[in-house]
């Protein structure tokens, strides 16, 4: 068992890397850059003139792994570390000295100018392999007391330690590093959290401008959201979320933040709580209870089909199950939204909102009757197949009833396929439900990775194919490991030899 958990692992991490990599590979080189600024709403606000459009290009492509870029100012900084006497003035003495520069830079430098100002610059086109390179690089974060450099605050402290905050109570506080909070615990699903080590999917751009990937998916939804909040100067309403403080140096903290921490505190830079779930905690509300609701349909009503083989139950409901899986999904999903609307459920989630338990009924009710069928068709299936293997032959020679039978027999052989499957549906749970969240207008995962190809949103992208790829073959692999507690009888592993 550990031999096959740890070879499955070593696999999944292959699986995750080569996904991963094609699909960097795949948007980074086949998709035109220039349609991220299609929907960027900055664009066309900063970019009035051909040397601002080319300045405001050339950052966005740097900031997104593109290219590298020094601007004029940059170029002369660097420039003057080799000839003190360059100036940014497009003269030619500065260009001879300019082109010495990036001739020694060489690596794929390009000394350029802006076509109305006559300015320098220079750019230097990224291959792609570098940054893939790039991507793993970076992907995991792990916080230190060194991780912040800030020349203008020399006097930092830096240490980790156990200390009984006043703010949260007792944690695992940092100085020096990125996050002031690094182990903690609070009322919040999973009730311990921790930012030692953290993913890092690159920025989103140009939707959700600027917040990191994970921080999309992850953060509430809607209007912020107030509370009392016991800051290091005494308790206030806001609606700030005291756990997500990260450094901020104290050179640029305004009166707010020195109201709410004090005077020199380096740690003001904080998230917003939200009055709506985030994204992926939307979907895995529906989702789940869609996963539940379809589990109780098909389970029993497979089981008595299979039991009722060949009566008039059976025919009627496997002519059901068959009109609902031939039946359009938009369809089934309009279907029963009228219905629904027409008992007083809402037609739409904003009319209720995130607060409203009737909200999430119908998206949910909808994934639970979209699964149902063909999972009860399967199981089914299955157990007619059962019921002819030589155990059962056995327990009826043994005078046992047909229920008992399928009771305590086949329906627990019946169970093995059936829990092998639970983790993949979680993984369609969390990726989300793209129609029905359209249609419901539902702030879920489902539409998500739609609109981020559609936006050009390359880096939102590759995260999603990331954390989705990541989801599904671990998901295989707990749906593996949870076959064998059902039944201990299977082997993942066989002995050599075969025996």
């Amino acid at each position: 068992m550990k031999k096959y958990i740890f070879m499955r692992i070593l696999r999944s991490l292959v699986s995750i890397f080569l996904v991963t990599t094609l699909t960097y590979t795949i948007i980074y080189t086949l998709t035109p850059r220039n349609l991220i600024f299609k929907n960027d709403p900055n664009y066309n606000k900063i970019a009035k003139t051909k040397d601002s459009k080319i300045n405001y290009e050339n950052t966005v492509y740097d900031r997104m792994g593109y290219i590298e870029y020094l601007d004029s100012k940059a170029l002369k900084e660097k420039a003057s570390k080799e000839d003190s006497s360059v100036t940014v003035e497009p003269t030619k003495e500065n260009e001879k000295i300019y082109k010495k520069y990036i001739s020694n830079l060489g690596n794929g430098w390009v000394l350029k100018r802006f076509p109305e100002n006559k300015g320098f610059y220079a750019t230097r086109e990224v291959p792609v392999f570098e940054r893939v390179i790039g991507f793993y690089g970076n992907l995991i974060q792990i916080d230190h007391p060194n991780v912040i450099k800030d020349a203008s605050n020399p006097k930092l402290e830096r240490y980790i330690r156990i200390e009984n905050d006043p703010a949260i109570g007792w944690s695992v506080v940092g100085s020096g590093t990125k996050h002031k909070y690094l182990l903690y615990f609070n009322g919040q699903f999973p009730f311990i959290h921790q930012n030692f080590v953290s993913l890092n999917l690159g920025e989103s751009y140009p939707t959700y401008s600027n917040t990191p990937v994970l921080q999309v998916i992850t953060q509430g939804q809607g209007t912020t959201k107030k509370s009392e909040v016991n800051f290091p100067t005494g308790k206030k309403e806001s609606s700030i979320n005291i756990y997500s403080r990260t450094y901020k140096s104290p050179s640029k903290a305004d009166a707010q933040d020195i109201a709410r921490f004090g005077e020199g505190d380096a740690y003001t830079a904080t998230l917003s709580n939200y009055e709506n779930p985030s994204m992926i905690v939307s979907s895995a509300i529906i989702g789940l209870i869609g996963i539940a609701i379809a589990y109780l349909i098909a389970i029993p009503l497979g089981s008595y089909m299979a039991l009722l083989k060949n009566t008039w139950f059976d025919s009627a409901s496997t002519a059901t199950l068959t009109f609902m899986m031939s039946l359009p999904t938009i369809a089934l999903v309009y279907i029963v939204r009228l219905a629904g609307s027409s008992i007083g459920l809402p037609d739409s989630f904003p009319v209720l909102g995130a607060q409203d338990w009737r909200s999430y009924v119908l998206p949910s009710v909808i994934l639970g009757l979209l699964s149902a069928p063909g999972l009860a068709v399967w199981i089914r299936r299955y157990m007619i197949d059962l019921h002819s293997q030589d155990f059962v032959r056995f327990a009826r020679a043994k005078g046992l009833s047909e229920k008992e039978i399928s009771r305590k027999h086949i329906f627990k052989n019946a169970m093995v396929p059936i829990v092998t499957g639970i983790p993949v549906q979680l993984v369609l749970v969390i990726s989300g439900a793209t129609l029905t969240e359209t249609v419901f207008a539902f702030p879920g995962m489902g539409k998500m990775l739609i609109d981020s190809i559609k936006a050009s949103n390359n880096t939102m992208v590759v995260g999603l194919v990331f954390i989705f790829t990541v989801l599904a073959v671990f998901g295989a692999m707990a749906g593996d490991i949870l076959m064998v507690m059902v039944d201990p009888r299977i082997k993942l592993t066989t002995k050599k030899g075969g025996k």
